[in-house]
Parts: structure tokens; C-alpha cells; sequence
């Protein structure tokens, strides 16, 4: 993953300076967690048929060992967010991963799967933080027009809030809260007590992975109902349960997808005008093969975790 955020950086050296704000939102574990506010930009159109455009709370990626907020390569897409009229939120999480040492055999795969649950818990609690914190502070956020994007670790945290909010077991939120939607580039849910099931239709979702991803499974990586349940997965679940939803399937893709904010904006655009803003309830799946995507080399777990599972 450091790999990737490295040649991302060497490929956006002249990023423009954005004006953001910075706020600590919260302290966990003796750890402040700050978010960076960036609102659109002056000469922007705002709104889109009637609609005020929803700020994109984001996620960072990082395999929960490492990332952070204000990433270059990430400020390279939030210019262009707010270019087009929409703010942006930044946040931290705690990173659960970070400083862990996996241990050999069964035991030692049963006790880093228990880490993975908690690193995306933790991730859970400090995106829903960060909106209690923008819900009783005056920084220039509507609380009520959220659209939430996560990038790997941070699509899994993404995921997984509208996943424990829909199921009424989010940590606490304001009364009624929800997202306007979903953004996950490569993202899916842990968990170690079986498959996760949405019990309701959630907001709109969208995902986006690579068919070939082996850091996020793009179906399911599972042993003894412990794992992770990516995109195809839910797209099946919603598809049975009658829930709409996007997926779009990049075709022999890896973990590439996560890093490909800045490369489909027509599809983001798209799905934040219709879905979101106009709340047309599609359903859309698509099989996509571009050649002119990006690659930056397959990234793969025991690469990120240097040890195998």
C-alpha cells in the first residue's frame, strides 16, 4: 500500500494548495482525531436541478497500518470535488492494525482475523464521531447531506457504517441519522460471526473493485465464518433482497480500483446527481474493460501484512 501512495505522489508532484479547516473531532485511546473542512470552490455551481450538493465525507486507505487524511493524491480529487460544487470532509481513524504482529497457524489467523473486526470497528466509531462532531459544531457542514467514500481499509469502514446503520447497531448517531450515499473503492465488511446481511435497504451504495482484487476480496475470503464479504457479494444479497444498488466490475483489475477516484468521475458524478441528489432508485451492474485505466502493480494481503493469514 505504501508502494501505491508513493508513485500516486510521484505522478501528482503539482497538486494546487487547497484551503481546508482543521478541527479535532475526538480523543480515543489517548489518540486526537482530526478532520479537514473543504468548501466548495467560490466560482462552483452548488446545486444540481433544485438539489444542494452533498459534501463527500472521506475515508483514506492504508490497510489499517498506515495512510493518512491529506494524502496528496487524495487532495488531487477533493480539488476537483470541490471545483464541481461539492465540499469535502477528511477524516482520521485509528489505524487497529498498526504495530501488529500476526502469529503463525490456526490461532494465530483466528486471532488477526479478531484484530481486522476491531481495526474496522474502531473505524466504525471514528467516522460516526466525526458526524456527531459536525452535527453540534458550526463548521460550515450540513450534517444532513453527507455522502460517504472510502478508499481499501477506508471503503471497508464506509461499508460497514451503513451496514451497522441500517441494521440499528451503529454506534450512536443523531436521532434518524443516515448517509445520502455510499462511494466504496474496494471495499467490502469483516466480519468473524459469518456473512453480514443488510436487513433493510440501505442508503444508495456504489461500489467499485477490481475483478481480480487480493488485498479486498472481491467476493468473499472466508474460513470458519471468519473473513471478509467484498462487493460481488453484496451485490448478490441486494440483488435477492431486491435492494438497489451500483456495482461497477473492473474487469481483471487488482487492488488498482481503490486508487481510481480520480479516474471515474463520470461514473461518481453520475451516481452523486442521480442517485443521490435526484434519489432515482436504479439498480445498475456493470462489467467494465478499459485498458487506459491505471496500474500500479498487483497489491496483494501477505504484501501489505508481509505474512500469510
Amino acid at each position: 500500500m505504501k508502494k501505491i501512495l508513493t508513485i500516486f505522489a510521484l505522478l501528482l508532484l503539482a497538486v494546487p494548495m487547497l484551503a481546508q479547516k482543521t478541527y479535532q473531532f475526538a480523543t480515543r485511546d489517548t489518540l486526537n482525531l482530526y478532520l479537514d473542512v473543504y468548501q466548495p470552490a467560490d466560482s462552483s455551481c452548488t446545486t444540481f436541478e433544485g438539489h444542494q450538493k452533498p459534501t463527500i465525507m472521506f475515508v483514506f486507505g492504508g490497510g489499517f497500518v498506515g495512510g493518512n487524511r491529506d494524502h496528496e493524491f487524495y487532495k488531487a480529487w477533493f480539488e476537483h470535488l470541490t471545483k464541481e460544487g461539492y465540499g469535502v470532509v477528511a477524516i482520521d481513524y485509528r489505524l487497529g492494525m498498526k504495530g501488529y504482529k500476526m502469529g503463525k497457524g490456526l490461532s494465530g489467523a483466528k486471532k488477526a482475523s479478531d484484530q481486522f473486526l476491531l481495526s474496522q470497528e474502531m473505524g466504525v466509531e471514528d467516522v460516526c464521531a466525526a458526524v456527531n462532531f459536525l452535527a453540534q459544531n458550526n463548521v460550515g457542514v450540513d450534517v444532513n447531506n453527507l455522502v460517504l467514500s472510502g478508499s481499501s481499509a477506508g471503503a471497508i469502514i464506509s461499508v460497514a457504517t451503513e451496514y451497522h446503520i441500517v441494521n440499528g447497531d451503529a454506534p450512536e448517531l443523531p436521532e434518524g441519522f443516515n448517509f445520502k450515499g455510499v462511494m466504496s473503492f474496494a471495499g467490502g465488511v469483516i466480519s468473524t460471526s459469518g456473512k453480514p446481511v443488510f436487513q433493510a435497504q440501505p442508503c444508495p451504495i456504489a461500489f467499485f473493485h477490481g475483478t481480480a482484487d487480493q488485498a479486498v476480496a472481491y467476493e468473499k475470503y472466508e474460513r470458519f465464518n471468519r473473513g471478509i464479504w467484498g462487493s460481488a457479494f453484496f451485490d448478490e444479497q441486494f440483488d435477492k433482497k431486491g435492494y438497489h444498488h451500483l456495482i461497477f466490475r473492473y474487469i481483471g483489475r487488482t487492488h488498482d480500483v481503490a486508487g481510481y477516484m480520480n479516474v471515474l468521475w463520470e461514473e461518481e458524478k453520475n451516481f452523486l446527481e442521480q442517485d443521490v441528489m435526484l434519489g432515482k432508485a436504479r439498480t445498475i451492474d456493470a462489467d467494465i474493460i478499459d485498458s487506459t485505466l491505471p496500474s500500479w502493480g498487483n497489491i496483494s494481503v501477505e504484501g501489505i501484512y508481509k505474512r500469510k493469514l
